[in-house]
């Protein structure tokens, strides 16, 4: 079994590189290791409208929840900020479904997918990269090459590390998270995220509205301070227990049931180092290509899959899989969407060394444009705005504007 490029993972980076480089001739096998794509749904669902724009996509209803118009931030003490413009829309997605349609979209061009099959280590031939060993239901192994190998295995990139990749997470650098979907909740079709130190420390409650009034409310807070066993004891914040705690006090959530629960682990850190070597790249949230103030992952993950995979077809024309050909994908990625990254994760790192009184400060102060300016990484305005009012902010804010 030979083919162009084989890719690990059908989540939507996956499979949009597959349907990218399908499209433009490519042979391509996409390896799965879940039984069904989709599943176990393990975000908020969110996908903002630009990206599917950018990607020349029309979403099918059945991959719809629900419409989102905008946000809704809420401080610590009750204030809040609405943001709805353009800018702010999207849907809250079926999840599974959403998935499932992008593997299609992917066949559809040429691609051929393979789930339950487990890519358990890669072939190398004097160093160099030539595919992959891979196992179908657990069955003996069997190899099948490749002129180029794609990691995008999320989160755990294990195959990434085999490739030389420091792919691991420091625990500051990610958030852990838990999860319910409930029902009934009465949603204005905004996303909801609530801020504070008591409700979640170094994150958020979110509230992800979805039809049929339903929502996803979910918690993160920082990996670092999570509990963990020091001298026979836990020390720490547990996110299940903070989440079920603000689901309590919420008169709109407190009698609502759950249908699904889930926990995981989502990166907010900078993306890894390197992106490419001889004969393997590596995208999506496998290279940590996520937005680090909400770790919202689909969008970044279709934007770098679409960049890497028009590398990957000139590499195909070339005959050329190097490293030197292949960091074309790298340079065009980090001179893009990195720098805006880079600023919102300069941003994140801001927020955590909010009081709660400066939350409320902030959230009262601030416009609908003062926070799109914001998430735009273009900082002057409103900080001076805030400085106006409370100096005292410097020494957090002075990091935006210095």
């Amino acid at each position: 079994m030979k083919y162009d490029v084989i890719v690990i993972g059908a989540g939507p980076a996956g499979t949009t590189f597959a349907r990218i480089t399908a499209e433009k001739g490519m042979n391509v096998l996409v390896l799965d290791k879940r039984k069904e794509l989709g599943e176990p749904v393990r975000c908020a669902e969110g996908l903002g409208r630009r990206e599917v724009d950018i990607q020349g996509l029309i979403l099918p209803k059945e991959v719809i929840s629900t419409d989102i118009k905008g946000s809704r931030i809420v401080s610590p003490s009750g204030h809040e900020l609405i943001w709805e413009d353009e800018e702010a829309t999207g849907w809250v997605l079926e999840r599974k479904m959403f998935d499932r349609w992008l593997a299609e979209l992917a066949v559809e061009k040429g691609a051929r997918i393979r789930t339950y099959t487990r890519v358990l280590d890669l072939i190398k031939e004097n160093g160099k990269i030539k595919g992959v060993i891979a196992s179908h239901q657990g069955e003996e192994s069997y190899e099948i090459e490749a002129d180029l190998v794609v990691s995008a295995e999320g989160m755990e990139s294990i195959i990434a590390r085999k490739a030389g990749f420091k792919t691991f997470s420091a625990l500051s650098e990610v958030d852990t998270c838990y999860q319910y979907e409930m029902q009934p909740y009465n949603h204005r079709n905004l996303i909801e995220l609530y801020l504070g130190n008591e409700i979640a420390k170094r994150g958020y409650v979110w509230v992800f509205p979805k039809g049929k009034n339903k929502a996803n409310v979910g918690i993160g807070i920082g990996g670092h301070l999570t509990n963990a066993v020091k001298g026979g004891s836990l020390k720490g914040a547990d996110p299940k227990i903070l989440l079920d705690k603000f689901i309590k006090q919420s008169p709109e959530l407190k009698d609502s049931s759950t249908l699904q629960d889930f926990g995981g682990v989502i990166s907010v850190g900078a993306p890894i180092d390197e992106f490419v070597a001889d004969n393997f790249m590596v995208i999506g949230t496998a290279a940590r290509q996520v937005d680090p103030i909400h770790g919202g992952g689909i969008a970044r993950s279709m934007e770098a899959a679409r960049i890497a995979a028009g590398v990957a077809a000139e590499a195909k024309k070339k005959n050329d899989y190097s490293k030197k050909t292949l960091s074309e994908y790298e340079k065009i990625w980090r001179k893009g969407p990195g720098k805006i990254l880079e600023k919102r994760l300069l941003f994140r790192k801001v927020l955590e060394k909010f009081s709660d009184a400066d939350l409320d400060y902030i959230i009262k102060n601030i416009t609908q444009e003062d926070l799109k300016d914001v998430m735009a990484g273009n900082f002057f305005r409103p900080v001076m705005k805030l400085l106006k009012g409370n100096p005292g902010l410097l020494k957090v804010l002075g990091a935006l504007i210095s």
